[in-house]
């Protein structure tokens, strides 16, 4: 029996075609139908849809927010003593390594009475609006007024000094849009006179005020701060207020003199070398 290998050549000949594969009709149409649905749901959610993310909002928008939530703390603070403070636009934020940003931040500075900041703090929080989710907790730094205005625009607020109170209202890093446009002061009010009132009694000069904040009030109208600053205090600021304060100010401590005359909060930030007074009208009703 022969052990030889026996090889034998490949077949000739054409191969054998090729088995080709095709999409049924019926898949093509539904995938093509797929897209044009998936496209026309996504144009109607970027139309219609709230953002989802901070850098979504422009500053312009958070802006409205912004305003309209100073307003809500100026009536929850009722007829506390308090100041609305400049508006502060920092341009210095990024939202990506590629994008610039601004963010806004605005401020409410409150009075009490030294060892009431925290229950003026509580009671702020309780007349907020339900929807922000307001409320006062104790961390690690100390009590802390924490809100959701919505739309991303946080609300937080801290005991500052003895007797002073600092709530902001504060947007996050934006993109600018068509920028912040503050509201108008609107029509001066009885604050004009106060403010005066209380240049005279420190020795200062009554000239329009240095600034001039307002802020929309929930239930219409707006709230309205003046300020001024009296350099070279001819005489010790608090003495010069009492008489204005009818000797019961809502607050007195070395750095802020505070009273109501005529419907109308007066804060005086004294500081070494001047005065800073303010002179509200609040939110009513």
């Amino acid at each position: 029996m022969s052990n030889a290998v026996h090889t034998y050549p490949p077949p000739t000949g054409p191969r054998p075609p090729a088995t080709e594969s095709r999409w049924p009709r019926w898949l093509v149409v539904a995938t093509v139908l797929w897209a044009v649905l998936l496209a026309g749901l996504t144009w109607i959610s970027a139309a219609d849809d709230p953002p989802t993310v901070r850098e979504q909002r422009t500053l312009t928008q958070a802006g409205l927010v912004v305003d309209a939530a100073v307003g809500e703390l100026v009536a929850a603070a009722g007829d506390g003593v308090l100041a609305l403070t400049p508006p502060d636009l920092d341009r210095g934020c990024r939202i990506s390594p590629l994008a610039d940003g601004a963010t806004l931040t605005r401020a409410v500075d409150l009075a009490a009475p030294v060892g009431e900041e925290q229950a003026l703090l509580e009671r702020v929080a309780d007349r907020l609006p339900a929807r922000w989710r307001a409320g006062v907790r104790l961390t690690p730094d100390g009590f802390r007024l924490r809100g959701d205005a919505g739309e991303f625009v946080t609300v937080t607020g801290r005991p500052a000094t003895d007797g002073r109170i600092w709530v902001t209202v504060d947007t996050g890093c934006r993109p600018v849009g068509d920028d912040y446009d503050p509201a108008r002061p609107g029509p001066a009010g009885p604050e004009v006179g106060v403010l005066a009132e209380a240049l005279r009694a420190l020795g200062g000069r009554v000239d329009d005020p240095e600034s001039v904040v307002s802020a929309p009030c929930p239930g219409g109208g707006a709230a309205r701060t003046v300020r001024s600053v009296v350099d070279r205090v001819a005489t010790e600021p608090h003495a010069a207020l009492a008489p204005l304060a009818g000797g019961t100010p809502v607050v007195d401590t070395p750095d802020v003199y505070g009273y109501r005359r005529d419907g109308v909060a007066v804060l005086a930030d004294v500081q070494p070398e001047q005065v800073v007074v303010s002179a509200t009208t609040g939110c009513t009703g």
